[in-house]
């Protein structure tokens, strides 16, 4: 394989980003560009076509700085294409869209698929029995049913292929201790749609021709199979050798952004607990992974405001003094206290920057919350937005003083764990800067006090 330059197309549920990496890990250039959902019938819908069109003026922007040997797509899960020979039977359907009347009595028990029960289409087998339900006649044309990442692999290439970081991503269609697929896929008869598994780092061939002539990129340019955002953060962190569940291997990774996800190697699968949301994931390396999220991204911003003020830790410190106390949940999908109105307790925030403390404290204790739940050891990293936040990883290193914490100095661990795919014989420098704790007086009364008033139930 030559030194070429990598592409790695980053699909968000907020953002879009395509970024120019070399061989050595160094990052060239970035493109980016908000992912907004289309409103509008048949369904809530993902603007497929403007990020298509978005995607080809990138590559030629692109193309003129480096040879570009290969793409690799990462995108959020909870998200699937219905495909036939000539693309779309039907539009990429948003997870967030409400599923009226949809009868999901297929649905496997907890037990099987360690996938809990959520929201809307944050199931990704509930979208399909409800597309299949209401769209029958569409969804009899499709002949492959692609996850997301794989959808835009198939685009550039050709060649369809499943991949198991996104089916095992609370999608009840896979066994993440089998991995094989659940009797979801079975009952409703959809193994002839699943195509043939490659791991994330399988080459599906190249990109097609026109395609190459289109954009300037090399007509060999290859496409990889591509993997799923939260496991792409992962994978660096992965134990080559051992399995997960080896003590000595025990570590935390936060990937941080829309949500905020805990992937707790080494810790024991009999913790999980569906009505806490909390998950097996599937690893690039095909290992079950304990995991639990909340949308920290979204409850971040509500809490902050759209006048978001970065704080000092005066008003951080300040806020703990008094006591005002952010309770969940302030997003409508997902998390332990999913369903529960949030609400603040105590004086509330009188400025934008108190506004920010708050929201940072909130989203600190919540995943304490989550990494005591789910009996998370060894060190902690935090990649993704939060590492710009300079109070997060600090409190959280407070708040989870047996866990040693840093943040990532990349923003978006998504990008790195793509490079490792292509580049599965090397390894990238470490990029982390410890976080000191920040420990305002009250902190621990304080988290106390927030505990005691979590929502029951």
């Amino acid at each position: 394989m030559r030194d070429d330059a990598l592409l790695v197309l980053d699909i968000g549920k907020t953002n879009a980003k395509l970024t120019l990496v070399d061989a050595d890990g160094q990052m060239l250039a970035e493109q980016r560009r908000a992912n907004a959902v289309i409103n509008a019938a048949p369904y809530p819908h993902h603007d497929t076509e403007g990020l298509w069109d978005w995607i080809l003026a990138s590559c030629r922007a692109f193309a003129a700085q480096a040879h570009i040997g290969a793409i690799v797509p990462v995108t959020h899960g909870a998200t699937a294409a219905l495909v036939d020979e000539a693309g779309l039977v039907l539009p990429v359907l948003d997870y967030e869209a409400p599923l009226p009347n949809v009868d999901y009595a297929a649905r496997p028990p907890y037990a099987e698929t360690l996938s809990p029960a959520l929201p809307a289409g944050l199931n990704l087998g509930r979208q399909l029995v409800w597309l299949a339900q209401s769209f029958p006649a569409e969804f009899a044309r499709a002949r492959n049913i692609l996850m997301y990442p794989q959808y835009w692999a198939w685009r550039l290439c050709g060649r369809a292929a499943g991949e198991a970081t996104s089916l095992g991503c609370h999608t009840d269609l896979w066994q993440p201790l089998q991995q094989r697929y659940s009797s979801l896929v079975t009952r409703m008869g959809w193994q002839p749609l699943l195509p043939d598994l490659a791991p994330p780092w399988t080459v599906l061939g190249t990109l097609k021709p026109h395609l190459a002539q289109a954009t300037g990129l090399p007509v060999d340019c290859a496409v990889l199979s591509g993997i799923h955002d939260s496991n792409a953060s992962l994978l660096r962190h992965l134990p080559q050798r051992s399995q997960p569940s080896d003590g000595d291997a025990a570590r935390t990774v936060l990937s941080t952004g829309t949500w905020v996800i805990a992937a707790a190697i080494g810790a024991p699968l009999h913790r999980l607990r569906e009505q806490a949301d909390m998950l097996a994931n599937t690893s690039a390396l095909g290992q079950p992974v304990a995991s639990m999220r909340f949308m920290g991204g979204r409850e971040f911003a509500s809490l902050a405001g759209a006048d978001a003020v970065p704080c000092s830790a005066a008003d951080v410190a300040r806020l703990v003094e008094q006591a005002t106390l952010a309770l969940p949940c302030f997003a409508e999908a997902g998390g332990p206290f999913a369903g529960h109105a949030g609400r603040i307790d105590g004086p509330p925030p009188r400025t934008p920057q108190e506004r920010y403390a708050l929201a940072t404290l909130y989203c600190a204790l919540m995943t304490a919350y989550c990494l005591e739940a789910l009996g998370a050891g060894g060190p902690i990293t935090v990649e993704g937005s939060f590492t710009a936040n300079p109070f997060f990883g600090p409190l959280l290193a407070a708040l989870r003083p047996e866990q040693q914490v840093s943040d990532s100095d990349d923003a978006s661990g998504t990008t790195w764990g793509a490079w490792l795919l292509r580049h599965r014989d090397r390894t990238l420098p470490s990029t982390t800067r410890p976080a000191p704790a920040l420990t305002p007086p009250g902190l621990a009364a304080y988290q106390q006090r927030w505990l005691a008033a979590l929502p029951q139930g």
